[in-house]
């Protein structure tokens, strides 16, 4: 995916990563890493009372199992840029299976040396409902640096 110098993307060019299955793992995981102990991802008797009638991931939690998703090589990666127009959609359950469908929406040359790759990014889960969408950012590095800064 993010293997190709800056000059190699076209805007529209797309493409889409394997699964990945969020597990109850995953949430006690994430909760103890974050402080994150909302009740609607921990308490199975809370969350059965709520609109979801059960827990759900939490949407940070997903957008980053996301970001393990991709591939970033790192001669030509420089650094994640970030992310704009982030927004979670639908829940994520346990035993969800997500992947993500990216679109480059922008290619910038910032300098000699690097540009910015802008692409839509939708995480997906297996019944190909969008539950995170978000325009990422990535710092690429150019084939051939130039002359002019």
């Amino acid at each position: 995916m993010f293997d190709k110098y800056l000059e190699e993307y076209k805007i529209n060019e797309q493409w889409t990563t394997r699964g990945r299955t969020i597990t109850e793992s995953d949430l006690v995981m994430f909760s103890a890493f974050s402080g994150d102990w909302f009740p609607l991802h921990t308490d199975e008797e809370y969350a059965k009372k709520t609109q979801y009638n059960q827990r759900i991931a939490h949407g940070m939690l997903v957008l980053s199992v996301a970001t393990g998703l991709l591939h970033f090589e790192p001669e030509i990666v420089v650094a994640f840029y970030g992310m704009d127009k982030v927004r979670f959609i639908r829940p994520t359950y346990i035993g969800d299976t997500i992947h993500l469908a990216l679109n480059v929406i922008d290619v910038q040359v910032t300098n000699s040396s690097q540009g910015i790759v802008t692409v839509q990014l939708e995480v997906k889960k297996q019944t190909e409902e969008v539950v995170v969408a978000a325009q990422m950012k990535l710092l690429i590095n150019r084939e051939t640096a130039t002359d002019a800064d």
